[in-house]
């Protein structure tokens, strides 16, 4: 169907279905050539026949008409005939028409029905221009005496060579109304509840909610497959998917049904492999906050971070060296980076993202009133459900919230917060998830944070989701969570002080998905930057908990950068020096793992010998092995893991020197 939906991104006059339409039988002729062609109008017929079209009806009715009678013609040429060069060049054009004849009734058969509407004037332009070159062909095939046609086939071609295309004026009555209901929404005011079920049950034809869901699936995938193309309908689209949720809900109460089934899975995979840790190019990401910089600086030592990160880091915090290198830094002053922010902008607005909400992890869609007003009435369904105790509501909230922020102010706004907060102690897993993950991604906006941690309190349920939550991936949501709240600096040590939180966060990396893991490294590592939670994290059990995740392929490399930001500080490296795998760890990346990874890996061995003291140097350095893996850095490293090596050999030769004195 991808192919397919190319031909018809509203944006475009006429394109061509696909390049098979135009891999005309060059090599074949005469009896080959009729076989393919009879072949090819039998499979239109034996596939769209039967099919009970929605929309278009005259027009693929026509269409099919026409691929009969020359499905005949093809039947009552003499298969030993000979064709002269006239004819064969009708019969190679009449496969090129076939073929788009295939692709336009399949696109037909197969469209939602609301996109076929919304479509109906591309769509009858196309059958129009289609009509027309059939109309072509049969001027040229009427007189071709060659092919030696009896009465009964003549006289059918002939017949439908004075059939003319017809326009659906019925398409264009519901087109046209379809578009005064989303002019309503647009005008402020909800359509008369009993005219719009109406039209989308009787008129549409759409009658179940399994039903609205792949109408309102359909309409969300040619947004995200046709992209640019579709602007600047695009917002014109998500209004009318807005609409059809909400008729779905005005039509149906709210239940499990199997779509909902078919989601969960993919809800898992997509809420947090989709979230902001994964999709920022790294070197647009500030290493302190591990957001997206909005006014990159640089600093004496030459790194780039996020200005207000670095100033907080230095002028609240106390600190006075380089959070990435540990450097002493001779100059406190930053100098902008304005490459790196001129890049940074031009990614958001190729990707649609917010630069002032670097987390926002879908395309920026730009909602229209009718959206807003349809999506408002919605939320009033779903919110009264909740209110009345009904646990599959949140499931639908939750697929809300995974959308624009414009949808999740208005979610919060229609007060659904506290209602998802009484099912965080819901005994239905499926309930407890769906509540946790919409709260999770309400999170995403910064906007949303201080009434999550503040006006409603949410800390402490959500603290024992992560601590006791009814599954892995509630607990795994609700360290995600965390992770985002704890990005505001405020909130760092009243998460890291709640009751069991760095101890549930480290049995989430020793336990959890891949994806658990990576969130429970960023969550630690974003508690750690306060400075009073450092030796929370070392009593607490955080630090061994990272030091233990080095086994982990999937998390090494992440595990390893963490544990050299922690190094900078004395405390940092000599909690990790401590540790017995540490090193053996560190050096198990430098001998199997990727390059970023192995320039990691000697990096934050270097800062351990730097700042974790005369114990831990000798630690590091005494290990077997240490010089072979180096010198290999020497050779076959990154430019940085070759400096890296280095100052490592220096720091290694230091100490046989002590060593022999």
């Amino acid at each position: 169907m991808a192919t397919d939906s190319a031909m018809f991104a509203s944006s475009r006059r006429r394109q061509s279905p696909s390049l098979e339409a135009f891999l005309s039988p060059v090599n074949l002729s005469d009896v080959p050539l009729l076989q393919t062609l009879s072949s090819t109008s039998s499979e239109i017929l034996s596939c769209f026949s039967d099919v009970c079209f929605s929309f278009q009806r005259r027009n693929t009715r026509s269409l099919i008409r026409k691929v009969q009678v020359f499905a005949v013609l093809l039947q009552h040429l003499a298969p030993e005939s000979s064709l002269d060069p006239t004819a064969v060049l009708c019969f190679k054009e009449l496969y090129l028409l076939l073929h788009h004849s295939k692709f336009l009734l399949r696109y037909c058969a197969h469209s939602s029905k609301l996109w076929l509407l919304l479509q109906s004037p591309s769509l009858s332009s196309f059958f129009h221009d289609l009509s027309k070159d059939y109309s072509t062909l049969l001027d040229v095939f009427l007189p071709v005496d060659s092919l030696r046609l009896n009465d009964d086939v003549r006289e059918q071609v002939q017949l439908l060579h004075m059939h003319h295309y017809v326009d659906d004026n019925n398409d264009e009555t519901l087109r046209n109304r379809l578009y005064s209901f989303l002019d309503e929404f647009e005008n402020g005011s909800v359509p008369n509840s009993e005219e719009l079920s109406f039209f989308f049950f009787e008129k549409l034809g759409i009658k179940d909610p399994t039903s609205y869901r792949e109408e309102i699936e359909f309409l969300e995938e040619q947004i995200k497959s046709h992209g640019c193309d579709l602007d600047p309908t695009r917002s014109v689209i998500n209004g009318f998917i807005d609409i059809t949720r909400y008729v779905m809900f005005l039509l149906f109460k709210i239940e499990d049904g199997n779509e909902i089934k078919k989601q969960r899975k993919r809800f898992i995979s997509e809420e947090i492999e989709n979230t902001f840790t994964t999709t920022l190019p790294k070197d647009f990401i500030c290493s302190i906050s591990l957001n997206l910089m909005n006014d990159p600086v640089i600093i004496s030592t030459g790194q780039t971070y996020d200005r207000s990160s670095i100033a907080r880091w230095i002028h609240q915090e106390g600190r006075s060296t380089c959070p990435k290198t540990g450097q002493k830094l001779v100059d406190l002053s930053f100098v902008p980076n304005l490459a790196l922010r001129h890049l940074t902008t031009l990614w958001c607005q190729v990707t649609g993202l917010s630069h002032d909400s670097p987390k926002e992890s879908l395309p920026k869609v730009f909602q229209t009133r009718a959206s807003t007003e349809a999506n408002k009435a919605t939320l009033s369904i779903l919110v009264q459900n909740l209110a009345h105790g009904s646990e599959l509501a949140a499931g639908e909230i939750r697929v809300l919230t995974r959308t624009v922020t414009e949808t999740r102010t208005l979610i919060v706004e229609a007060g659904a917060i506290p209602y998802l907060l009484r099912l965080l102690k819901s005994e239905n897993a499926t309930a407890q998830e769906n509540a946790v993950a919409s709260i999770f991604n309400l999170s995403i906006d910064e906007a949303n944070r201080s009434l999550i941690m503040k006006e409603h309190d949410c800390l402490e349920p959500i603290m024992s989701v992560l601590v006791s939550g009814l599954t892995m991936r509630a607990k795994e949501i609700a360290a995600a969570t965390l992770y985002t709240l704890s990005s505001v600096h405020d909130y760092k040590k009243a998460i890291a002080n709640a009751d069991g939180c760095i101890e549930a966060l480290a049995l989430v990396l020793r336990n959890g998905t891949v994806r658990g893991k990576k969130d429970a490294v960023y969550a630690l590592h974003s508690l750690w930057l306060h400075p009073d939670n450092c030796s929370l994290m070392v009593k607490r059990g955080g630090v061994s908990a990272l030091v233990g995740a080095l086994g982990e392929e999937a998390v090494a490399e992440k595990v390893a950068w963490v544990l050299g930001v922690m190094a900078t500080e004395s405390l940092g490296a000599e909690s990790i020096g401590r540790e017995e795998t540490v090193v053996t760890g560190l050096m198990e990346l430098m001998r199997c793992g990727r390059p970023r990874g192995k320039e990691k890996a000697i990096a934050t061995l270097l800062q351990l010998c730097t700042a974790g003291g005369a114990v831990v140097t000798e630690k590091v350095v005494k290990t077997p092995a240490l010089a072979v893996l180096t010198r290999k850095l020497l050779l076959t490293g990154t430019d940085r893991a070759k400096r890296k090596a280095v100052s490592l050999s220096k720091v290694c030769k230091g100490c046989d020197q002590k060593t022999q004195r």
